[in-house]
């Protein structure tokens, strides 16, 4: 299945994008001020957001508001306002930051503070960007992640956990986020982990998925084996679909890893199975299914999935509940 194929009746017309950063949020309480991106089209109405969160790879960059070009970019060309913090697990904060400031090095829980903090100030933002004001749709709003983006993102969704400090259950739900997608998100806690993540990272050995009711597109690699957070394999990255309510979907990619082809940047060093086409899917799937969650009678969904399975060589297949 290649891209093209893709576009084909199914993605709108790309627009230009205005990409702007770092936008400064005052975040009081906070250890420094949240930095964000925001890219746009610079044409449209009414625009529907999307809150994309960085995971915790390698690189120096890719996880903070810099990262994630691929994805933000065409959202954006596509329609959608992408908004892109830098969490205080960045390693660009690593200078800056106290290595124990609370809730380091993860930042767990600061993570979904980020984004409610982001639609809370979601009129700092468009005076900071002259170009959008007026523009935005809040009462349609998407939140994405990849990795430990997924993680945070899967909280804002309705997944809970116990707070390994406190011993309460933590529910941090955001109603004002209508749709997800969940990327390379880790699952459950418990005895699918690996003995390091279980000691180093406790908060992992909790996560309870049956409360995420929010409609989510839940991406997975199936030679995702991440053995460094698991015992359990690829399978594992399938759990928030799989413990989860409906309405889900779980896009399966074919021969993808963590990387899902290249979502994090552009010709990324840590993309161990780099695949244009694989990245195309991720896009164009992704997409669609916001649109139609979000729009409900856009046929832009179910057009993405037909184009998904008919090919000779499909890159996944979809299950839905």
């Amino acid at each position: 299945m290649s891209a093209s194929t893709y576009a084909s009746g199914i993605v709108n017309s790309p627009a230009p994008v205005l990409s702007v950063s770092p936008v400064a949020l005052p975040a009081p309480g906070r250890a420094v001020d949240i930095q964000v991106r925001v890219s746009a089209p610079v044409t449209g109405d009414k625009l529907p957001i999307i809150l994309l969160s960085h995971g915790q790879g390698p690189s120096n960059n890719l996880s903070s508001l810099n990262g994630y070009a691929p994805l933000a970019n065409f959202w954006a060309a596509h329609g959608f306002v992408v908004i892109q913090p830098t969490h205080l697990s960045s390693k660009t904060l690593s200078q800056v930051l106290d290595p124990d400031t609370p809730g380091a090095p993860l930042y767990w829980r600061s993570r979904t503070e980020d984004m409610r903090r982001i639609l809370d100030r979601l009129d700092v933002i468009e005076a900071a960007v002259p170009q959008l004001l007026g523009r935005l749709d809040p009462d349609k709003v998407a939140v994405a992640g990849h990795s430990m983006g997924g993680h945070t993102a899967s909280l804002l969704l309705g997944a809970r956990l116990t707070d390994p400090d406190e011993g309460t259950e933590v529910d941090l739900a955001e109603p004002r986020i209508k749709a997800g997608v969940l990327l390379a998100a880790p699952g459950r806690g418990g005895d699918a982990l690996t003995g390091f993540v279980a000691e180093n990272y406790p908060f992992f050995l909790t996560t309870d998925f049956s409360e995420m009711t929010t409609p989510t597109l839940v991406v997975a690699g199936d030679r995702d084996a991440s053995a460094h957070m698991t015992v359990r394999g690829p399978d594992w990255h399938t759990d928030p679909y799989v413990l989860s309510p409906g309405p889900k979907s779980l896009l399966t990619l074919f021969g993808a890893e963590h990387g899902l082809g290249g979502v994090s940047g552009y010709d990324v060093a840590e993309t161990t199975d780099e695949h244009p086409d694989r990245v195309s899917a991720v896009q164009q799937l992704s997409w669609a299914y916001l649109r139609t969650i979000l729009y409900p009678g856009d046929s832009a969904w179910q057009a993405a999935r037909n184009a998904l399975t008919t090919g000779a060589n499909p890159l996944g297949r979809i299950d839905s509940k």
